[in-house]
This record gives C-alpha cells, structure tokens and sequence, in this order.
C-alpha cells in the first residue's frame, strides 16, 4: 500500500511515475506524441493524443510496478502550462484541437488588446503580460473561428480546460470539470489577487464564464477515478513549473529554483507578497494550499537545452547531448564566442519576439568546441538576466540565493559549474531530479496522508551536489558584460 501515481503530462510526452510511500520512484511509463504545424507560429496537439498517452503510460508504470490499483493511494497530475482545449460537455468531443502553449497565432489580437489600453489592466490582475503565450486569447481564437462554437459556449454546452482540466474530465468520466490554482493562473482570465475568474477580463475577450473550471487548491479532492482496477481518487494538481517548485521544495520566501529542459523557467518564491515586476516577469501563483496563496516571480528562457539539440541536429557537431561537455572542455579559453541562442526571440526580461539567434568572436580558429561551449554558456548568462531582474524586482530576495536546479541539462557538471561561476552564487541539484512528477506525488501523498507535511517534505529534500562559484568577480563581470553587448546587437528594436 501507499503507492502514489504522478501523471506528468508534457509537450512532447505523456509520463507517468509511480512513488512509493518513501517519495521513491517505482516505475515510469512514458509515451510521446505528435506536434502538428497547420501554420507558421501555429503548434497544436490532438487532444485524443494527450489522453491516451497519459492513460497508456499509467498502464505500464501499473504493469511494470507488479502492483494493483488497490494500493494507489491517490493520484497528482502536473501538466505543460497555457495549452488551450473546448470540448462538448454532453460528449465529450472536442470541437478543436489543443492550441499549445507555444503558438503565436493570436499576436494580433495582443497587439489589438495593447493598441487599445488594456494591458495595464490585464497585468494589475493575472501578473501576466499580455501575449499569445497565455491560454485566454487562445480561447477567444477557438470561439471565433470553429463554427457555432460562440453560441454552444453561451448555452453552456461547452467546458473550457488547461491540460490538467481535460486529464480530470477524462479521469473522472465527465463528472468533475475543476483546474487549481497554478493553473488557473495562466490563463490571462484569472483574478489571482481576489482568486477568482475576472469578469471584465471574460467579457472583453468575448469568453463566457460559463465554460470555465472551478478552481481549487493544489491539494484537493478533484474527483474518483473508476478507470483502474479500483477507485482512485485525484488529490493534486499543479502546472508543471510550479510542481517542480514544490518538488524543490521552494516553500520559503527567497528560495528559488530553475528547471531546464527545453527551455528554462526560474521561480523565485515571494511568500504572500504579488510583486509587480518592473523588468518584464510575470507575478504569478506559485501553488495554493488550504486557501492560502503563495506567490512566486517567473522568468523563461525559451532556448535552454534545445540550443543542444540544434548543436546535434542543426550544425550537427554532435550526436549525444552528453559529448558537448568535452568539447567545452576542449575549447580554446582565449577565444571569447558568444551565442545568442534567440531562434524563437527572446524571453524574459526582454520580450522581444522578433529578434534572431547571433553568434559573435568568430575567429578562423573557431571550430565545433568554441561553438559547443557558447551554446552552454548561453543558458548561465539568460539564467543571470533573469536572477538580476528578479533581485532588482525584488530586492527582499537579498544577495545570499541559493539557487535550487532540475531538467535534463542538469546532469552536465560542467554547465552547473558555469553557471555557479557567472551567477557568484551556490547552485544545488537534488538527488531526486524528477523534482515535477514529485511535486504532484507529494501534493496528493500529502493529502492522502501518506507523506509528510511541508516542513517535514523539505526536511527530506536531499542534496545530491553543490556547485560553488570559484570565478573571480572581475572575470564575472567582463564576461557579462561581452554577454550583454552581444544581446543588445540582437535586439529587434
């Protein structure tokens, strides 16, 4: 008995990880799915895809595990963030496919909304700029453009969802229609000082609040699942940066924590304080747990380990993420290249859409290792861009962070040196590195009370090494400042 299962639903793939009643890992089963382009800027997924992913995946973490549904004590889901579905509420169906995080279709309808003086009022209440990134444009986009979508909506026969939504509608037979508070955030339609969806903001983007979830806790009942072998009941839920915040367990104002994958995202916990950021990231929730809201600062970097990727399938200079660690090794250290990585534009704190990746220092005697090393140093210098935004939003944070580290480039010694080195301060990587998937198992462990309490959770979080600056300041600085030049040639504007 008390096994946990975490349904960790991303981008690329479904996962799910079960725990053991220690907040081990027992079994993971993982499937991936496709992405579809109808458009340039345009990424969708099959809402069919995202279900039956996550529900084969749970199969074989089951199977693989040798145990039955009996001895699941609940279930925590986390979920990529902002993608947007509407479905039938008497079937079931989607009337669209999912428009993903990552499209940039509604720009217009942002640019429109800017034009037309309303993005102070939209910040002042969700702590988001106003873009495509977000969920609520996304949804007015379905409304406007899928035939009879708009009246369906306004008699209330369609459900609006984030991905977490749509996985406890499926879960649960259509009887539960809930998201939680993290997630709800993210929608652009979400009031997260007075914790409620924001009519004006509803009305102005032409969404009626009919079709919204019911928002709970990161930590409540969402509903009896009679799929498996025997009930189980979902308990957790949270968006997956946020879920990698309590899997860190970033419970204190001040600490911080940052996940790389294929882009990075760094949560700075701000405790019961929104601060209104003055440098472009977003004030958000960073879970809500019996009724009290924590917040947090959010930066993203949208290129983190898929500058990697592009060094294996674009220049392919490589063939295995791992060799880039000896080629960086291997570098030439009196050659200064610097690469912008902005192949989508830039994120935080620049926001700059429109500008393109750049590469500067070439010399004759630049070669696969210059570049190999750039590419790495490129996610430490965002990663300080975005701890100085914070700092100066924030200044309460003080100078002492510590900076807590999950995703996949983690497991490269060499660029948590780096990064160590050009931050000047301490970077920690945990010995458990799903630190996602654990932050919804403990959500709902913790529920179910299987585990611990917050205080007793991070009394358990385990370091695995601390990476500890050894560069000198002066270095630091120059370097940073080669860093910041090349950035603002990159500039669109």
């Amino acid at each position: 008995m008390g096994h946990i299962l975490a349904i960790d639903q991303g981008t690329t793939s479904s996962r799910a990880i079960l725990f053991d009643a220690e907040m081990r890992v027992v079994a993971v089963g993982q499937e991936e799915f496709p992405q579809y382009f109808p458009r340039s800027g345009w990424v969708e997924h099959a809402p069919a895809d995202l279900w039956r992913t996550v529900w084969r995946s749970c199969g074989q973490a089951i199977e693989k595990a040798e145990i039955s549904a009996e001895s699941i004590e609940g279930i925590g889901i986390t979920n990529q963030r902002e993608t947007t579905l509407v479905w039938d509420r008497a079937t079931g169906v989607p009337v669209h496919n999912a428009i993903v995080w990552q499209d940039r279709r509604t720009a217009d309808t942002c640019r429109a909304l800017r034009e037309a003086g309303h993005e102070q009022m939209i910040r002042d209440r969700t702590g988001l700029l106003l873009d495509p990134y977000f969920s609520g444009t996304k949804l007015a986009w379905i409304l406007d453009h899928v035939d009879g979508a708009r009246a369906r909506a306004e008699a209330g026969e369609l459900a609006f969802g984030t991905v977490d939504s749509w996985l406890i509608w499926q879960l649960t037979g259509g009887r539960v229609h809930a998201t939680d508070a993290t997630n709800a955030s993210r929608t652009m339609l979400y009031n997260i000082i007075e914790g409620q969806w924001d009519s004006e903001i509803c009305a102005l983007l032409g969404v009626p609040m009919e079709m919204l979830p019911q928002v709970k806790d990161c930590a409540a009942d969402y509903g009896v699942s009679d799929l498996f072998s025997a009930p189980v009941p979902i308990l957790g839920v949270a968006g997956d940066q946020q879920a990698a915040t309590i899997g860190q367990a970033c419970f204190a104002p001040g600490m911080m924590k940052s996940t790389y994958g294929t882009g990075c995202f760094a949560l700075l916990n701000t405790g019961d304080v929104l601060v209104r950021s003055q440098n472009k990231l977003l004030g958000t929730i960073a879970y809500q747990l019996e009724g009290e809201v924590t917040y947090a600062l959010e930066g993203s970097i949208f290129i983190a380990g898929a500058v990697v990727q592009w060094l294996r399938d674009g220049l392919k200079i490589i063939d295995a993420a791992e060799e880039t660690q000896a080629l960086a090794e291997a570098a030439d250290p009196e050659q200064a290249v610097i690469l912008v990585p902005a192949f989508t534009g830039l994120g935080a704190p620049y926001w700059d859409a429109d500008c393109r990746g750049a590469i500067f220092g070439l010399t004759r005697g630049t070669g696969s290792a210059e570049i190999a090393k750039a590419a790495l140093e490129s996610v430490g210098y965002q990663t300080l861009d975005l701890l100085n935004a914070m700092l100066a939003d924030w200044p309460e944070a003080g100078d002492d962070t510590v900076l807590r580290v999950d995703g996949g480039m983690v497991a490269s010694d060499w660029t948590m040196q780096f990064l160590a080195d050009i931050l000047g301060a301490p970077v920690d990587r945990p010995r458990v590195t799903e630190t996602t998937a654990l932050g919804a198992a403990w959500l709902a462990g913790m529920r179910a009370g299987v585990y611990p309490d917050k205080q007793g959770f991070a009394e358990n979080w385990v370091l695995e090494r601390r990476f500890q600056p050894a560069m000198a300041a002066a270095e630091r600085e120059r370097r940073y400042a080669g860093w910041q030049d090349a950035v603002r040639r990159t500039l669109s504007a």
